[in-house]
């Protein structure tokens, strides 16, 4: 950290901008000619760079719906490729074991490349994944394409918290963070629903060629509006399994596995645990429900994970609990459904901002490598929640599912709790460090 980062911080308590700058340094996973660039583009605005998150919230959408849009349009992806629905679902899981393998090394292997080439490398590798699912007639030839897909979300989702968290001062990064990852419900609650509905009308393989179009457009759009940020210097890059010996990194990442595990394995299987009730015909309407709770907690989580990190994580993390427990009763009404959605999609919709911060500011030095065992860890747990949803649900019916995810979700609230001096610290920036 050259002497430099100490004035152009400001100051945000009375101890001043050299402890600020201190703070910024640990807690913000920049050093040296990272932590300038960003400050220098950014700290005396006083305001948030819309235009280039919100290119980046679109990057997370297209990550996003480009994992789960097979979902929607599997009988007539299976249909046109041979194959049973079964076979085709794998498409969704191959896509997550790419991002899960790769995510690591790739950051490591990257981890000195400017920001924005980094990104629209990731991006491109979008287009062209998707694209040549749209045109594939060979199952294993769309499988190899999916597996690609994944390569690049694990190199773009690796980045862009860290890139979001880098374009505004210290005070900000919460808000833009929780911007940066808006794609994701926007994805689940209106992507997925849209996708479908076009593969309905014309074609699935049309839903594929539009996200390769909006791809496209995105890349003008980063291109134009995202800031050239550096990466990390040769000499400074930290060994990726170092992070997991920063005080506090093995909370977040435990805590990330579990609850994405319990998501997981409920969402996956929503529309079989509705059926069971007898609102199959109601699954969009639950799943927009869903989207429109987590739009809300993404508005709140934004406006106070400043000072709120840790209290909104407990509160998020027993929302879903509360919710998996009034799903898992047995004489289930639709208005109770309705309700436990609510409940369930206001305490996940701010989960990635929440968990994606707290492993930046646990992560200090290391934050980069955090950030990517933390990616890699998420994509482990929606293809084991995948997997695990299908065996309770073939062996103990949907039922199983809601109490599962309560029983996945006691040791989030516990570590979380328990957490208070590292990891989800009861007082941000102040944490002692060893």
């Amino acid at each position: 950290m050259t002497s430099r980062n100490t004035t152009r911080i400001p100051a945000g308590t009375a101890a001043g901008p050299a402890a600020d700058a201190a703070r910024d340094a640990v807690h913000g996973g920049e050093t040296g000619e990272a932590g300038e660039a960003a400050e220098a583009g950014t700290a005396g605005k006083r305001a948030l760079p819309l235009s280039a998150l919100l290119a980046l919230a679109t990057a997370v959408f297209i990550t996003s719906l480009t994992e789960t849009l097979p979902a929607g349009l599997l009988p007539a992806m299976s249909a046109d490729l041979g194959v049973g629905e079964s076979t085709m679902g794998q498409t969704v899981t191959v896509y997550a074991i790419g991002t899960a393998l790769t995510a690591i090394p790739l950051t490591a292997a990257t981890a000195g490349w400017r920001r924005k080439r980094l990104l629209l490398a990731a991006m491109a590798g979008f287009a062209v994944a998707n694209t040549v699912t749209a045109l594939s007639g060979s199952y294993p030839l769309t499988m190899a394409a999916r597996f690609a897909a994944g390569v690049a979300a694990g190199l773009a989702w690796a980045l862009l918290a860290g890139y979001a968290r880098r374009m505004v001062p210290a005070r900000l990064r919460g808000r833009a963070v929780a911007i940066a990852m808006a794609g994701i419900p926007v994805a689940l609650s209106l992507g997925v629903p849209a996708g479908t509905f076009l593969g309905t009308v014309l074609s699935w393989r049309v839903a594929f060629l539009a996200m390769s179009v909006l791809t496209v457009v995105l890349l003008a759009w980063i291109a134009v509006s995202a800031p050239d940020l550096p990466g990390r210097p040769g000499n400074g890059r930290a060994p990726v399994l170092h992070a997991l010996r920063v005080p506090g990194v093995t909370p977040v990442l435990f805590v990330t596995l579990m609850f994405v595990l319990a998501h997981t394995v409920l969402y996956t299987y929503i529309a079989s645990y509705l059926d069971r009730l007898g609102m199959g015909g109601s699954t969009d309407l639950v799943l927009l429900v869903f989207g429109a709770a987590s739009l809300v907690s993404i508005w709140v989580v934004g406006a106070t994970i400043g000072r709120r990190l840790r209290a909104l994580t407990v509160a998020g993390a027993l929302l879903v609990a509360v919710a998996a427990a009034a799903l898992a009763l047995p004489a289930g009404s639709p208005a109770l459904v309705y309700a436990a959605v609510t409940l369930w999609g206001l305490g996940w919709g701010g989960a990635p901002t929440l968990l994606q911060t707290a492993a930046g500011d646990a992560g200090g030095d290391a934050a980069d490598a955090a950030q990517a065992m933390l990616v890699t860890l998420w994509n482990v747990a929606m293809a084991g929640g995948g997997v695990a949803g299908g065996l309770l649900l073939g062996l103990l019916g949907p039922a199983s599912l809601a109490w599962s995810a309560l029983a996945l979700m006691l040791p989030v609230l516990i570590v979380v709790i328990a957490a208070r001096i590292h990891g989800f610290p009861a007082v941000r920036g102040h944490a002692p460090r060893g």
